[in-house]
């Protein structure tokens, strides 16, 4: 499937939203946030289907309402994510814990009816100890991975996440030891989009859910691939969940057994419904043998993923104020920070390398619309490097006002933690 891009944000909006919130800061539009949310639940599935949304992705309150409201549930990656998903106002039982990190109080989070995937052989150990008995869920790196960078790929023998496939024994083992029921086998092999991919490791799963008599849950995480600028490829759920669903139904057939499927999608609900509003505050130009550049006052402190992945995301430049349409450049552009690497422009999957965007001839003053930023942008930048404070964040409603649902960060609350050494 092709690029799905359709802006959200009309040059009279990103004049209005500049004027009334500043530059930079991040835009999200609820319509469609909600319109994703009804694709994802729409995931083909036979016996039930539970759709959580990947909190890392995009953490605001208000956008964990948004898909609450629609029927979505919550998967956190940490124990804090746990705890803001609760103080937004989740409850407890639509949120899933599945984290590298064994959060402290661990015990607290899953006495209030958070659910939990054990991540490793020792998690499962823990959970044991504390609640011998119990049913929960496995986290199982089946052997393959996906991902558009070795970055993305959360899979196969180069990924720590989960427990390895060949451990089954010793998870056995733990289960035997403390009484523990598995309810739920947990698979999530990267971002990728490719379907022959996802039906073998749907296949790999199910065939660990078969050494699991009361595992009743198959849950094949997210990373659902989405295009951002033209030429980039996106996941088409219908496409790699009609195998699924029959392989399912096979399971059914032989076993008899129904099994519940869950998904976790993150950057498929929040990428393209997401943009970065930035201003241009500077040019330059680097001679005959160089380059174009326009300097913004946004950078890797509010998308770290061109620095960090070469990814790349739709830049459209929008005029301080109506003139006509003058000639196009090539231009890089450049952040805000001291950093070399600091660069919004690169070669696709290269982030050392540079690929110029062409586009109108711009002036100081100027905005620029970063698109594709809802997934992994605000949740995941260069914090305060530079010093440079965290940027607003405002909703486009459905009605299409504005509200601010983020406040730009203060000086004062940068270093609010810093303590007194007696200097």
């Amino acid at each position: 499937m092709s690029c799905e891009i359709e802006p959200f944000l009309s040059c009279e909006d990103a004049r209005l939203i500049a004027a009334q919130f500043g530059t930079p800061v991040f835009v999200y539009d609820e319509k469609r946030l909600r319109e994703k949310a009804r694709e994802a639940l729409a995931f083909p599935a036979v016996f039930g289907l539970t759709v959580r949304f990947a909190m890392k992705a995009c953490g605001n309150r208000n956008i964990l309402r948004i898909f609450h409201d629609t029927g979505i549930e919550f998967d956190a990656s940490s124990g804090f994510e746990a705890d803001r998903a609760l103080l937004a106002g989740i409850p407890a039982e639509k949120i899933m814990l599945t984290a590298q990190e064994l959060p402290e109080h661990l015990e607290e989070l899953l006495n209030s009816g958070i659910q939990f995937n054990a991540s490793s052989l020792y998690q499962l150990e823990v959970f044991g100890m504390l609640f011998p008995g119990r049913e929960t869920g496995i986290r199982i790196n089946p052997g393959i991975g996906s991902g558009s960078t070795n970055r993305t790929n959360v899979g196969g023998p180069s990924a720590s996440f989960g427990i390895w496939h060949e451990d089954i024994d010793k998870i056995k083992h733990i289960c035997a030891k403390y009484k523990l029921k598995i309810i739920r086998i947990h698979t999530h092999i990267g971002s990728g989009s490719d379907p022959e991919v996802w039906q073998r490791a749907a296949g790999m799963s199910l065939q660990c859910v078969e050494l699991f008599p009361d595992a009743y849950v198959l849950n094949l995480g997210g990373g659902y691939k989405v295009g951002r600028v033209p030429g980039e490829k996106s996941t088409e759920l219908h496409t790699i969940g009609l195998p699924i669903l029959n392989l399912i139904k096979d399971f059914h057939r032989i076993t008899g057994r129904e099994i519940k499927l869950e998904i976790e999608p993150g950057t498929f609900l929040t990428a393209n419904a997401g943009a970065v509003l930035a201003r241009v505050q500077d040019t330059a130009y680097t001679g005959s043998g160089g380059y174009h550049f326009i300097k913004l006052d946004c950078g890797m402190t509010d998308i770290l993923r061109p620095s960090l992945y070469g990814a790349q995301h739709p830049i459209t430049l929008v005029p301080a104020m109506d003139r006509a349409r003058g000639e196009e450049m090539q231009y890089l552009a450049a952040g805000h920070c001291c950093e070399s690497g600091d660069i919004l422009t690169p070669a696709p999957g290269d982030s050392e390398g540079l690929k110029t965007r062409m586009l109108q001839k711009a002036a100081r003053g100027d905005l620029v619309i970063i698109g594709g930023a809802g997934a992994y942008v605000s949740s995941m930048c260069a914090k305060n490097y530079n010093s440079f404070p965290e940027s607003a964040e405002v909703l486009k409603r459905a009605d299409g006002t504005f509200c601010r649902i983020r406040k730009k960060q203060t000086l004062e609350q940068i270093i609010q933690n810093e303590e007194d050494a007696g200097f």
